[in-house]
């Protein structure tokens, strides 16, 4: 199964924060939109970055005065990304390989296109997995 359809499902909306917010709007931005990172961006094509929860739990833990600064200084700037036509198995290892948790998704003159989650591929690979359960017992009740 390819990125592709996983987007299909859900949406190719990206909520973007631009570099210079501060972390506080971050954190506000995560909260109303119900999500675990977003990508760093100017003008929400062109990545800059990636700032996840675990960014923001490992800077409070140094310093619990970050929140006024900005999401430049927390961000992750070397962003794992995926082509349109990525396959979700070997996006799923490259995520579990490197632990992280959400990978952008690029056309091919890197123009941000998409975000999945870990949570987007394991659901994505249930579903084809289902449906592939169903098909084998209608095969075996029915036959072929």
């Amino acid at each position: 199964m390819k990125i592709s359809s996983v987007l299909a499902g859900k949406g190719a909306q990206v909520i973007t924060v631009e570099p210079d917010r501060s972390i506080k709007d971050l954190l506000g931005l995560l909260s109303l939109h119900k999500v675990g990172a977003l990508v760093v961006s100017t003008d929400g094509k062109a990545i800059i970055g990636i700032v996840s929860e675990r960014d923001i739990v490992r800077a409070l833990a140094d310093s619990e005065s970050i929140l006024s600064e900005p999401v430049s200084k927390i961000m992750t700037t070397e962003v794992f990304v995926a082509p349109f036509d990525a396959n979700i198995d070997e996006l799923m290892i490259v995520m579990t390989s490197q632990r992280i948790r959400h990978i952008p998704i690029t056309s091919d003159s890197g123009e941000l296109m998409g975000i999945v989650s870990i949570g987007d591929l394991v659901k994505a690979r249930m579903n084809e997995l289902e449906g592939e359960r169903a098909a084998l017992m209608g095969y075996i009740t029915h036959g072929g």
